[in-house]
């Protein structure tokens, strides 16, 4: 069994600027997915490798423990760039520097980095244990329901619920649905055989985390994450 940790870490971040090297109690925040993805393949035997095109997040990506030869291409660095192309060119380009194939990727997302060793070898279990599926990605339970308390316009301007099955009084008696936290992913190789990368398909899994979980996509969040570490205020270690 080979494996691949792929973290991803842009410098053009328009939400946050800066936030892969923006600090959190002493540590720059990619060096919290750094410590994680050392902690899971000193366990699997996966290797890891980086994309950025930002000398300096590739400096302090090295001054962590993570040298990368890899400088990802600029036509992989605007944000209408899907994941899935930026992951699979640093996937081929570590393949062939490494002279193996890879029969797993695990891409660990800089941003979304409240996750534990545990969620990601439980994450990893479930997703080896099902010889059919493609992909498997970390989620949490939705604070909004489609079947209950979510709208969308319908054709004669009027408003009703995204999905709407009959009356559901309460969320409680609503399905259950999930929301994506953007914080790991799990791929078998074959995911990256296509031209097309559809993280939702008909054979993803997911892994529901038992604690809290977020992107960090704006300013608030980033304030947030740092209110939660610099306050002892998780219920876990990072």
């Amino acid at each position: 069994m080979k494996g691949l940790i792929t973290i991803c870490a842009r410098g053009g971040s328009k939400g946050v600027p800066r936030k892969n090297i923006k600090e959190v109690d002493g540590q720059p925040l990619i060096a919290y997915t750094i410590n994680i993805a050392k902690s899971f393949a000193s366990i699997y035997e996966f290797d890891i490798a980086l994309s950025t095109e930002d000398k300096e997040i590739k400096n302090i990506a090295y001054n962590c423990g993570l040298p990368s030869n890899y400088i990802r291409p600029d036509n992989l660095s605007t944000d209408n760039v899907g994941k899935g192309e930026t992951i699979k060119d640093l996937l081929i380009f570590t393949e062939n520097e490494n002279s193996k194939k890879y029969d797993y990727v695990l891409d660990l997302d800089v941003s979304s980095p409240l996750r534990t060793l545990e969620d990601l070898k439980s994450g990893f279990e479930v997703f080896k244990a099902n010889n059919n599926c493609l992909n498997l990605f970390s989620v949490n339970n939705s604070h909004k329901n489609p079947y209950f308390n979510m709208v969308e316009k319908n054709e004669n301007g009027y408003y009703n619920l995204c999905k709407n099955i009959g009356i559901i009084n309460s969320r409680q008696n609503a399905p259950k649905v999930y929301e994506l936290n953007a914080s790991f992913y799990f791929f078998k190789r074959e995911y990256f055989n296509g031209s097309t990368f559809k993280v939702i398909n008909d054979k993803s899994l997911i892994y529901e985390m038992p604690h809290i979980c977020f992107d960090i996509d704006e300013l608030i969040d980033f304030e947030f994450f740092q209110f939660l570490v610099d306050n002892d205020k998780l219920t876990f270690e990072l």
